[in-house]
């Protein structure tokens, strides 16, 4: 349920993203450049298409990550679902200030982290990013 919560809003917003980039990517040159060389379109939807209209998805989906961890606050209050989030509700509440400092230094320190795997993954998607 609290996962289910989470990912509703988000699948709208992701499933609209996709769509749009995906149309663009199909309308360029080289998409038309494939057609025209015959090759075939389920082909080009997956080796060309997908993957371009994939890299600004991924760029929002690291972005986003960090939404989620401050839905996740809501949710497991509101679910009363045990976890690292509804602990730093209960610190917050009892004013336990050096395990607020732990807890949003880790949730720090994780969004650092997926921010660094999304840059990868942007790089070994689109070539002409190199870091």
């Amino acid at each position: 349920m609290p996962s289910l919560t989470l990912g509703i809003l988000l699948s709208g917003i992701f499933e609209r993203i996709v769509r749009i980039n995906l149309k663009r990517t199909l309308k360029s040159d080289y998409v038309e450049a494939a057609r025209a060389r015959g090759i075939p379109e389920l082909k080009i939807l997956f080796a060309h298409a997908f993957k371009n209209a994939m890299i600004p998805v991924i760029t929002i989906l690291g972005l986003t990550f960090a939404a989620l961890l401050g839905g996740a606050i809501l949710t497991e209050v509101t679910f009363s679902w045990p976890g690292l989030a509804n602990r730093l509700y209960e610190a917050i509440s009892s004013r336990d200030y050096p395990t607020v400092q732990g807890i949003v230094v880790f949730f720090a320190g994780i969004v650092v982290v997926v921010s660094i795997f999304i840059d990868i993954l942007n790089a070994y998607i689109d070539p002409r990013i190199r870091y």
